[in-house]
This record gives structure tokens, sequence and C-alpha cells, in this order.
């Protein structure tokens, strides 16, 4: 009888709770898993689905909706537990509390931190950071639970709330403050709301639709500093008001700091292997040390940092597979110029390419997505259909006889269709472009 590989998986979220769920589906039966896994994990709550934390906050569900399935008895879980440092030469991780826990297989699945902005006034000593020790009270990052518990029990009917950004986060988060009644501001740098998805119409059309719901949105608005106070109670540093880069200060309660993401690469950079944006992984998901992987947020692979949850899912069961042995996926030698290709079914992972999608249910429901090219190149046609009065707005973008990008907002009836035509990378067919927009009739 074969004793069992130690699989140890450092975070307990989406990435490492599909990975383990991949490897647990594996088992013969309770207790006859070919894995010994054991999950450190940060937070102290069982895994959940990240992507639905806005509907949270918006009190449309409650934590337990969002949790996703617990890890089966073989699994032993450490919760409320950092690891704070890899001995690869021992295989070995050493956590906060003291503990050591061996493995045969280490894989990072440590996601990625919140982008604080260098604001002044966010800090005690002035400095930019990407933790949220030293904020003060009343200022929030929003990535976990706990963010939303924090946020929900700050904000109500009559509260006051700045947003700074207006990407997917910014947004998602501005709604939601605003269907628990906060007076909610949105404060966005760039030239439209979610400018890394969207076009100018749809951006328009985003912004017409959280108008709608009572929130203040303002583009190009560069947030330069926090006014803040001493609580008199607890003598803590409170959040009093944001100034704009024109001087103009807006009396707050609440700030929700909603700037991008970075990988969380400090331990694989401590442990001396090769961090670029991300972990650099191969096809396998491997670093350049053979017993340790990376996947989900903190990885990179082929020059590309995902941040998305799809594709850590897709590199989460392409691990499985590998740890698993049905597909040996032999080392690769990184190339950041190779493209990602649909991997197939069981292979090695060779790329994800990732369609973002944002539904947000409650009054003034909000469904969009995108996907792939959405600025076209000179040559490429594009074929667009949009309805004011619905708030829906249709494009793609052909180039030759492929389809390579589009953007679907408040009518996703052919999200479904456009996606798997995209994926495939496969050349149309000679009807005119417009079928690729029209469901059932078009808009």
């Amino acid at each position: 009888m074969t004793s069992k590989q130690r699989v140890v998986v450092i975070g307990g979220g989406m990435a490492g709770a599909r990975l383990v769920q991949q490897l647990g589906r594996a088992a013969d039966a309770p207790g006859r898993s070919r894995h010994a896994v054991t999950v450190i994990g940060e937070e102290r709550h069982p895994p959940y689905n990240r992507v639905l934390l806005a509907e949270v906050l918006a009190g449309q569900y409650t934590p337990d909706v969002i949790a996703l399935p617990a890890p089966g008895p073989d699994v032993r879980r450490l919760t409320g537990v950092r690891a704070v440092r890899v001995d690869r030469a021992e295989r070995r991780v050493v956590c906060d509390d003291g503990g050591v826990v061996a493995y045969d297989a280490l894989v990072l699945a440590t996601g990625s931190n919140p982008v604080l902005p260098p604001v002044r006034g966010l800090f005690d000593d002035g400095g930019p950071g990407v933790a949220d020790a030293g904020l003060p009270d009343g200022v929030h990052p929003f990535r976990t639970l706990d963010d939303c518990a924090a946020l929900a029990g700050a904000a109500g009917p009559g509260s006051r709330a700045v947003v700074i950004g207006g990407g997917l986060l910014g947004v998602s988060a501005a709604r939601a403050l605003a269907a628990r009644g906060a007076q909610t501001v949105l404060a966005h740098q760039g030239e439209h709301l979610m400018e890394r998805h969207l076009d100018a119409t749809a951006s328009d059309l985003l912004r017409t639709h959280l108008t709608g719901l009572g929130v203040e949105v303002h583009t190009e608005c560069r947030v330069r500093g926090l006014g803040t106070g001493r609580d008199a109670r607890t003598g803590r540093r409170t959040v009093r008001s944001v100034t704009l880069a024109d001087g103009y200060a807006l009396d707050t309660d609440l700030v929700v700091l909603a700037c991008g993401v970075r990988p969380r690469t400090g331990l694989a950079q401590a442990a001396g292997l090769t961090v670029a944006r991300g972990v650099v992984v191969d096809d396998g998901l491997r670093t350049d040390d053979p017993h340790i992987f990376a996947i989900g947020d903190c990885a990179e692979h082929r020059g590309t940092v995902y941040g998305l949850a799809g594709p850590a899912q897709e590199q989460a069961d392409a691990l499985a597979a590998v740890l698993l042995g049905r597909d040996p996926a032999p080392r690769t030698a990184y190339s950041p110029t190779a493209p990602p290709v649909p991997a197939r079914a069981g292979g090695p992972y060779t790329g994800t390419r990732a369609l973002t999608r944002l539904t947000l249910a409650g009054p003034g429901p909000l469904d969009l997505a995108a996907f792939g090219e959405t600025v076209p190149r000179p040559d490429d046609d594009v074929v667009h259909l949009a309805d004011a009065t619905r708030g829906a707005y249709r494009k793609v973008v052909v180039r030759g006889d492929r389809l390579v990008g589009g953007i679907l907002l408040g009518d996703l009836g052919t999200v479904g269709a456009l996606a798997r035509t995209w994926e495939g990378d496969e050349p149309l067919p000679s009807a005119p472009l417009l079928h690729l927009l029209t469901n059932d009739g078009g808009l």
C-alpha cells in the first residue's frame, strides 16, 4: 500500500476550493483519497464565491448562500492561519501560529490584495501600500466577506459613501451601497466607467443606469486626499471627507477603495521563486520549483495574470489533472508571446479566453458582458445595436472571418452563442453580420 501524496494548498479562496473539490472527486470513497490535502487559509469563513460579494452587500444574498461546497472529511483545513515562510529545502510551510506543514506538492493560491491608492491622509505615515493596516475608521477595501460585513454595518439610509474607482468592483460596490440607502458618490479617474471592458457608448448607458439608482457619478475625477478627525470616544482616526483634485471636498461617513488588485506574491518571492507581475508558471501550472505550483489571481501564465474566476477554475481543473497523473503536462519553456488558446479537455493549461460578466439582481437589475478585443482596428468590421430607452447595447468586432470581441449590456440573450463562437475561434458563416447580435428578432 503506497503512502498518500501530501498536497498543501495555501489559500482558501475560489481557486484553492475548486482544486480541493476536484481532487476529492477522484477519491474512491471517503478516507480512500490518493492525496492527504491540507488547506491553509487566513479567513475564518468557509470558502465562498467572491464574485457575489456585491449581492451580499446589497442585501440580496446572505453569506451562507454564496458558500462553496465544503471539502470532504479527508481534507484538513487550517482557518485563520497565515503561511509566513516556505522552506523549499525541507518541503514544509511555516505558519504564523507556529505550526509546520510538510508537503510533497505545494499549491500557491494566495489570490490578490486590494491596491490602496497614494491618497493623502490614507495612511498614518502617508505612504501607499496594499494592506489595510493603519487605515482610518470608515475606509474599507472591498475584497473579502469581512470587508463586506464591515461595509454592511456602516452603510444604511442617510449614510454618505464615496467609492474610489469605477471599474468592475467599484461599479458593483456603488450599486450595492445605493441599494442599502446610502447617499453614494462614485469617483473614477478614467474617462469613462469600466474602460478596460466597455466602450464610451456602453459606459454612458451604465452611467445612466447608476444615476437612476441614485449614484452620483464623477469621471475624469482624481481623489487627492482624505480629511480625517479623531473619534471622541475611541481616539481613532476617522474619515470625515474626500477632497478631489479640483479642491472640492465631499463630506462622507464611508470610503470604499476599489482601485484594482495586485497578486499576492510575497511568499513566493521570499522563497526564491520566479515572480514577474504574478508567480510565473508553465503549462503544468508549475513554478520553477517542480514541487510548487500556483493558480488563480496570484499566478502568471504566458505573461498574463487573469484575476478572474473563470480562468482560476480552469487552472484548478488543469492542476488537478496534473496531480492526479492523468496528464503529466511536461514542463514548458516560458514564452510571453505565446497566445492563449482553448485547452483540450484534460490537457495542459494553455490559457483562457476570458469573458468578463457581471449580473446583479435587485431593483434595476444590471447585466453586462465583455470579451476579447473590444477596440477595433482600422480594417475590422464593427456591428452594434443600441436601445437607450431600454438601456440595451450590443457590439461585436469581426476581423476577417473571425469574431474577436464584443460588448453586451442590458440584454445578454445572445452572450452564450457569441462566447462559444469567440472561444472556438472558428470561421464565421457567410450570413450577414447582424445575425451575431440578434436573438429572436433582435433587440
